[in-house]
C-alpha cells in the first residue's frame, strides 16, 4: 500500500472543478462542533444582511400567490400528520437487520421512503464494535492533548485517523449497508456521472457522551448548509428546492439525485461545515443506549418538515407577537391554536432579512420558537434502543437533535460515518481528505490544526498493509487509495462514467 501511495500523482482535475474548489483547498481554522452551530457557540439569531430580503424576494417573485395557497395546505397537512407521529413514537422509524438488506420488505422500502430515517441491526458483531470502543478510550488516554468539546468534559472528539475509525469505515459489511441506503435514491437521468454502489469514505469525528452531560445538547437542525439552501449559489445551483419556491411543495422529491451534483452546500468556509454530498447522516453505534440516554432524536416528516423550514422565512405571524418581533415571547403563545391558525400568518408584502435559524457559515438550525408549527418539543422522535454494531442513518435533509441532557447511566458512544456517493465533487474531496490523511490533520470540512499528526498510535501509511486484510480492496477504493474498476460487469453508463473520471480525478491515470 505504502508503495502505490507513492505512484499517485497529483490528481488532474477539469478547470472547472479547479474553480469550483479552490476556495477549499486551503485548510479551515482550528475549532470543534460548537465552531459549526450558533447554539453551542451562544451565538444569538439575528436578522441576516440586507442582500437575503433581495434573495427571498427573488425566489418567489411570480409565485406569490401559489406560495401562499401551498403554506396553508402545508399547515394542514402538519396539523393531520404531527398528533399521528406523537402518539406512535419510536415505532415510526423503520428498522431492517443486516442479513436481510438483499430482500427488504416494501414496508421498511415505504417507510423509509417517507420518514428518512432507518436502523440497521448487527452491521458489526457486537463484541467487535465494544472492542472497537477500548481502543478509542485506549488511543485517547495515549493522546491527552487530543482537541474536544466540551474542553473540560469532552464528549465529541476531533479524531479522524485512528485505527479504529479506518477499520470502521472500510468495514465491508458497513460499505453494503450504505450502498444499499443509497439504493432509494434515483436519478432522472441514467447517464449522469455517479454512483451508488461505490461508497466513499468521509472521515468524521465520533461522539462518547457521558452520564450526566448536558452540554453537548445539540438542538434541532439540518447539516449540509444553512443559507445555502436558499441561496441562488448554493442549491440553487441544482434547483433542488424550484417546486417548493413555486407553490408546489408537494412536487418536491428528496431522492432525487441528479439535481444535487451541482449544489454548494458550504458557501462560507465554516467549520464542520460539508462540502462533500453526504446523501445520509449516520453512525455506528458502539453502546446501548436507549431514548434520554444521550443518543439521537428525528423528525420523521422528511418532504413535509423540509418544505416548512424552507417556506418559513416568507412569513410571519399577525397575533401573539411584538410589533416587528418574529417569535412570541412565551411558549404558552407558541403552542396555542389562535397563534397557529392559519390565518394568523401572512406572507410578507416585502420580505425580510431573517432566515430563520440559519447563519453563514454555521449549520441550520431550527426550534419551537422559530418553528412553531412543527411542534419539535412532540415530533422530535427518539432512536429506538440501538446496540454496539448497528448502524443508524438519516437523510441529509432530516431535522435531527441530541437528547439535552444525558440521563442514562453508560456512555453513549457513537463513530459519525456517512454515506457518500461516487460524484465528480466527492473525487475531488477524496483527494484532498487522502492529503489530510497522510499529514494526520483533521479531514478537509472540520477545523484545522495539528489534528493527530503528532499522536501516538495513529496509522501512517507505513502501518496500512497490516489492516489490508482486514478492511480490503473496497475500503481502500473507498479512501481513494485504491484504483476502482470501471470495466466491472454490471455497471450502468453514469456509474462507468463516474469511476473513470474519479480514477483520474484521483491520480491513477491520466
Amino acid at each position: 500500500m505504502l508503495s502505490a501511495l507513492r505512484t499517485i500523482r497529483s490528481p488532474t482535475r477539469r478547470a472547472v472543478t479547479q474553480l469550483r474548489t479552490a476556495a477549499t483547498q486551503a485548510q479551515k481554522r482550528a475549532g470543534d462542533i460548537s465552531d459549526a452551530f450558533a447554539s453551542l457557540s451562544g451565538q444569538e439569531f439575528t436578522p441576516l444582511t440586507p442582500e437575503y430580503a433581495d434573495l427571498k424576494s427573488r425566489l418567489i417573485r411570480g409565485h406569490e400567490a401559489e406560495v401562499r395557497e401551498s403554506w396553508e395546505r402545508l399547515l394542514r397537512d402538519l396539523r393531520e400528520e404531527i398528533p399521528l407521529i406523537v402518539e406512535r413514537g419510536s415505532q415510526v422509524i423503520p428498522e431492517i437487520d443486516f442479513k436481510d438488506i438483499d430482500n427488504a420488505p416494501e414496508s421498511f422500502s415505504s417507510e423509509l421512503r417517507k420518514r428518512g430515517v432507518a436502523v440497521i441491526r448487527n452491521v458489526v458483531p457486537e463484541q467487535e464494535a465494544l472492542q472497537w470502543k477500548e481502543d478509542l478510550r485506549e488511543y485517547i488516554r495515549q493522546n491527552p492533548q487530543t482537541k474536544a468539546f466540551p474542553a473540560d468534559n469532552p464528549q465529541v472528539f476531533e479524531l479522524y485517523w485512528s485505527r479504529t475509525q479506518l477499520l470502521a469505515r472500510g468495514n465491508p459489511n458497513l460499505l453494503k449497508t450504505q450502498s444499499f441506503l443509497m439504493s432509494y435514491w434515483h436519478s432522472l437521468n441514467p447517464h449522469i456521472p455517479l454512483s451508488t454502489k461505490h461508497p466513499i469514505s468521509y472521515a468524521d469525528r465520533l461522539r462518547m457522551r457521558l452520564p450526566g452531560d448536558a452540554k453537548f445538547a445539540l438542538g434541532p437542525h439540518v447539516d449540509g448548509g444553512s443559507v445555502e439552501r436558499w441561496d441562488e449559489e448554493g442549491y440553487g445551483l441544482g434547483k433542488v428546492y424550484d417546486s417548493v419556491w413555486k407553490g408546489r411543495w408537494e412536487e418536491f422529491d428528496p431522492w432525487e439525485a441528479s439535481c444535487r451534483l451541482p449544489v454548494i452546500s458550504d458557501l462560507h468556509q465554516g467549520v464542520g461545515a460539508c462540502s462533500a454530498f453526504r446523501m445520509f447522516q449516520g453512525w455506528l453505534s458502539l453502546s446501548n443506549t436507549g431514548p434520554f440516554e444521550g443518543t439521537l432524536l428525528v423528525n420523521p416528516l422528511l418532504a413535509k418538515a423540509t418544505a416548512y423550514y424552507l417556506l418559513r422565512p416568507f412569513f410571519s405571524p399577525k397575533r401573539g407577537v411584538e410589533p416587528g418581533a418574529q417569535t412570541p415571547s412565551s411558549a404558552t403563545t407558541t403552542n396555542s391554536a389562535d397563534f397557529l391558525a392559519s390565518d394568523n400568518w401572512e406572507m410578507d408584502k416585502t420580505q425580510n432579512a431573517w432566515i430563520h435559524g440559519a447563519t453563514p457559515g454555521r449549520g441550520q438550525e431550527l426550534s419551537y420558537l422559530l418553528h412553531p408549527h412543527l411542534n419539535l418539543r412532540e415530533s422530535m422522535i427518539h432512536m429506538p434502543e440501538v446496540r454496539p454494531g448497528d448502524y443508524v442513518a438519516w437523510h441529509c435533509d432530516t431535522i435531527h437533535s441530541v437528547d439535552k441532557t444525558h440521563a442514562g447511566s453508560s456512555d453513549s458512544s457513537v463513530l459519525y460515518i456517512p454515506a457518500c456517493p461516487m460524484t465528480e465533487d466527492n473525487a475531488n474531496y477524496l483527494v484532498r481528505q487522502r492529503e489530510t490523511f497522510l499529514a494526520g490533520t483533521p479531514s478537509p470540512d472540520f477545523g484545522g490544526g495539528v489534528g493527530e499528526s503528532e499522536h501516538v498510535g495513529r496509522v501512517t501509511a507505513r502501518e496500512m498493509d497490516e489492516l489490508d486484510e482486514l478492511v480490503g480492496i473496497e475500503g481502500w477504493r473507498a479512501m481513494g487509495l485504491q484504483e476502482w474498476d470501471s470495466d466491472a460487469q454490471g455497471l450502468g453508463p453514469g456509474e462507468r462514467v463516474i469511476l473513470d473520471r474519479a480514477n483520474k480525478i484521483l491520480g491513477f491515470y491520466d
